[in-house]
């Protein structure tokens, strides 16, 4: 028989392969649009129509990464030592007050960091209350007559920052505070350990991820603000992203410092986790009993009491008496028209940006628990880094496309129907919308990725083998179970889409305004009367999400 007969004879062997079901092509599709900003970015700053990398590294830019790298320093330690400090307070001691404060501390959450450096520039500045009161009292007639500290200030806006960014720090460590033993305290009490030094060599160190994890956050922040280092004038990374695009008209110039931000922001991210690689913290048992609060003596309970109150009177309480008394003196602001404006565009914006965002994530984790594939699950973590990157990144990123896209789209509409639609995405509130999207798609993929892991396997599993689909096992197993997970996604991402300034700056289109760029506008140019109605609004969203945080970390 010969070699060619031999083969014919045996059967052939097929290649099967598996296609890609909708739900996973779909899943890709989800994570590839929420990759394309960051990816936008580095195309720009690689390959720019005018380098100017040379010009930056010799002028602006290491003015630029010193202010960011000094005053995000400064706002992770000063984050760290109170936020780590008031958890150790009210979990390890009762004073008086300390019931109250244990949430009161949570309250600077719902104040937006710039509308806090307008109400301490109110406050303090030159024809402020304090100012006024001290030369009425000292006979002082102009600053000639006595020194006061610059308010619109490097260390200032490091102080505003640090008190509207500390409870990222509070909450991690009070949740690790309480998780600990209380045998590991009685121990080294027993020891000779006193408060300060059990703080110090006990509570410290076994807290440090939740610390290292919560300072992160505050200095990740810091980086992407623009509100308050703009309102202060201090030049930052950031700001220089506005004043090379919008001011000297270089995208690519722009992009090279987003790119810059960017790198911080990884190693930031990555100092973190290098700082714990090798250090392990375990609880001996699940048995273990939570450490019990401690009686102060009378001077140091009202002393603790003191200490605890600082920041939520910096963060909360005085960016709330400030706006409020403006909004009180200026009650025809209430009824602008062009309040009611920013407040419908602030709704349907960021509602529109809650539903698609959480929808989108319940797709992706979804299609990517389905499918076996390997490349979904690693194209995963890429979707979180528009959380990580500041939102003048983001709208760099998505404004240049956008707009080319835009231009494509108007050309082919011209040219079948002869009539201009003019832009289509940028020239309304889509590249808004599709700005909170990216920027806040992290908090939607990980609520729905948490609420769908807490669903026994056996469920969904036994949907199937009834007979329904993999959409109506979402729809009638998943959705119901997840409903909570849900629910605060939707939530946070509704909030933090109201809040976000730096890319609403950059893609609104002309005279379209949501309520942070409101306060924005008429707090830069010193109209905080017109500007506190929309800075009260947006404080009460913040408020409602707060609300809920500390009704889930009871």
């Amino acid at each position: 028989m010969s070699a060619e007969t031999a083969q014919s004879t045996q059967p052939a062997v097929r290649r099967t392969t598996t296609p890609i079901s909708p739900w996973s092509a779909g899943a890709l599709a989800i994570a590839a649009l929420v990759c394309m900003p960051i990816a936008a970015v580095l195309v720009l700053a690689f390959a720019p129509t005018e380098n100017i990398w040379p010009h930056l590294m010799a002028t602006t830019l290491p003015r630029y990464l010193g202010h960011s790298l000094r005053l995000t320093l400064a706002v992770g330690a000063l984050s760290a030592m109170v936020g780590a400090g008031a958890a150790w307070l009210v979990v390890m001691y009762r004073f008086p007050g300390r019931r109250w404060l244990e949430w009161a501390l949570l309250l600077p959450l719902a104040i937006p960091a710039y509308v806090g450096a307008y109400a301490l520039v109110d406050f303090l500045e030159y024809a402020g209350p304090v100012q006024r009161g001290l030369r009425a009292a000292m006979g002082w007639q102009s600053p000639a007559d006595y020194w006061f500290p610059a308010i619109r200030s490097e260390p200032a806006a490091a102080m505003v920052l640090s008190a509207a960014l500390y409870p990222y720090v509070y909450l991690l460590t009070r949740a690790a505070f309480r998780e600990q033993s209380a045998g590991v305290y009685e121990v080294a009490r027993a020891l000779g350990a006193r408060g300060l030094g059990r703080f110090r060599r006990v509570g410290l160190p076994l807290a440090r991820p939740a610390i290292a994890a919560g300072a992160a956050i505050a200095m990740m922040e810091t980086v992407s603000d623009f509100g308050v280092v703009d309102y202060f004038g201090v030049q930052t990374l950031t700001t220089g992203i506005f004043t090379t695009w919008l001011e000297m008209g270089n995208a690519g110039g722009a992009a090279q410092i987003a790119c810059v931000i960017l790198a911080v922001v990884g190693a930031l991210v990555a100092l973190e986790k290098i700082g714990r690689r090798r250090v392990r913290f375990h609880r001996p048992s699940r048995s273990d009993r939570p450490a019990v609060p401690q009686p102060l003596p009378r001077l140091a309970g009202w002393a603790a009491c003191a200490v605890c109150v600082a920041p939520v009177a910096l963060g909360f309480v005085l960016p709330v008496g400030v706006i409020g008394a403006h909004a009180l003196r200026h009650p025809d602001a209430w009824v602008d028209p062009a309040l009611a404006r920013a407040l419908w565009h602030t709704l349907t914006a960021a509602g529109g940006a809650a539903v698609i965002t959480v929808t989108a994530a319940l797709f992706m984790v979804y299609g990517m628990r389905l499918s076996g594939r390997a490349l979904p699950r690693l194209v995963l973590p890429f979707t979180t880094l528009g959380y990580a990157a500041p939102g003048a990144v983001l709208g760099l990123g998505l404004l240049i496309p956008l707009a080319a896209l835009d231009n494509r789209l108007a050309d082919a509409v011209q040219a079948l129907t002869g009539h201009d639609p003019g832009l289509l995405l940028t020239g309304s509130a889509a590249a808004v919308v599709l700005a909170y999207v990216v920027r806040f798609f992290a908090i939607a993929q990980g609520a729905a990725d948490a609420g769908m892991g807490r669903i026994a396997p056996s469920l969904p599993m036994a949907a199937r083998t009834l007979g329904r689909s993999a959409g109506g096992t979402l729809r009638a197993v998943h959705l119901p179970l997840m409903r909570s997970s849900v629910g605060t996604a939707l939530l946070l991402v509704f909030v933090d889409a109201v809040k976000e300034l730096p890319a609403t700056l950059l893609l609104r289109p002309f005279n379209y305004n949501t309520l942070s760029t409101r306060v924005y506008e008429q707090a830069s140019l010193e109209k905080l009367g017109e500007a506190a109605p929309a800075a009260l609004l947006v404080m009460a969203v913040g408020l409602v999400a707060t609300g809920v945080l500390a009704r889930a970390n009871r």
